[in-house]
């Protein structure tokens, strides 16, 4: 659903989750769209070819600048996680785009969290995170996702940036304790990420694992423990 896995290099941050768990970042129903082994919530790691963009000159260095969203760029995200997660059919990736536009407007949107990736004035790429919650007294945590680059610039950095240069830090300075996502398990450790389980989050589905992960920040405490809940457009995937 967030985009292929062909190897767990750059691409979409799109989660990943084996073939019985539901797709990685944002969670779906097995019964509404069977998961594959390939599926994750990022279109950076997975780069599949899009119709409307040209060739991906992966050869060329170019500057990104990472920012906050802003509401110019509502349209231009929107497209960007269609094409981000366009199915090998050339099927756009309304679902995700969908998610975005859903979440924007609901109670766990958290404006500082939405950032953007661009490139020659030219948006290329977005990340949010918005508000879930652990345990029975619904301590605050973020769940990440859609991570979305544009696919003829995937693999340019834009997506190692948002999540390292912009998420991570900007959820770390607003004094949140942690951030959940379901991603490849063997790219997002690079970004600090590990099993949620062992640390006591538990999933909505058991079959998430080894997808389910967990990056600790600053303010963290081991006492964030108990079941896991996303914002409410997820629950409705």
């Amino acid at each position: 659903m967030w985009g292929k896995v062909e190897d767990p290099g750059e691409r979409n941050g799109a989660p990943w989750r084996p073939a019985e768990a539901r797709s990685d970042t944002t969670p779906r129903r097995p019964a509404r769209r069977p998961a594959t082994a390939s599926t994750h919530l990022s279109s950076e790691c997975g780069r599949r070819q899009n119709p409307i963009a040209g060739p991906n000159p992966s050869s060329q260095t170019r500057s990104v600048l990472i920012r906050r969203e802003i509401p110019a760029d509502t349209e231009v995200v929107r497209a960007i996680h269609l094409a981000a997660f366009a199915r090998e059919d050339g099927t756009p990736g309304t679902v995700e785009a969908n998610l975005v536009d859903e979440l924007r407007v609901d109670a766990g949107w958290i404006n500082a969290l939405s950032w953007v990736a661009v490139e020659d004035d030219n948006v290329i790429g977005h990340v949010v995170c918005t508000r879930a919650t652990v345990g029975p007294d619904a301590l605050p945590v973020l769940g990440l996702g859609p991570l979305g680059v544009r696919p003829d610039r995937q693999r340019s950095g834009a997506g190692k940036a948002l999540m390292m240069h912009a998420i991570i830090g900007a959820a770390d300075a607003l004094g949140e304790p942690a951030i959940v996502l379901l991603g490849h398990p063997t790219y997002y450790p690079r970004f600090g990420f590990q099993p949620a389980v062992p640390a006591g989050i538990v999933p909505p589905d058991p079959g998430w694992e080894p997808a389910f992960q967990l990056r600790t920040l600053t303010t963290y405490a081991a006492t964030l423990r108990g079941d896991f809940v996303y914002a409410e457009p997820f629950r409705r995937l």
